[in-house]
């Protein structure tokens, strides 16, 4: 074993649940492109969206030029409210999400809690 090197052991642990985007709030004739709408990997009733509630996510992408070192960026978003009896949600993100988001992942943080 090289020296200050740590042998990891265990499974990987995931500090976030899966979601993805759906889409932007929208009515028959108007889109309302400051809310979009997750459906949350497990969450399937209007009651197990109280959980996530005022939780963090965040859109993360890869872009084509190297900013910070990194290709990848991210746009931080919160849980605002359910949307429909089904398990979704409606999500403010700091700047509105690009329409190529639709149907991508997007991470939805177990923070911060209210336990």
């Amino acid at each position: 074993m090289v020296k200050g090197k740590k042998e990891k052991t265990g499974e990987r642990v995931r500090l976030y649940v899966r979601g993805t985007i759906l889409g932007y709030k929208r009515s028959k004739s108007n889109q309302y492109e400051n809310t979009s709408l997750i459906q949350i990997e497990g969450v399937n009733t209007k009651e197990e969206v109280n959980w996530y509630l005022g939780k963090r996510m965040a859109y993360i992408y890869r872009a084509k030029t190297k900013k910070n070192d990194t290709h990848y960026r991210c746009i931080w978003g919160k849980v605002t409210r359910p949307h429909g009896n089904s398990g979704v949600v409606r999500a403010k993100f700091k700047t509105n999400l690009p329409p190529q988001s639709m149907g991508r992942k997007v991470r939805v943080f177990m923070y911060p809690s209210n336990i």
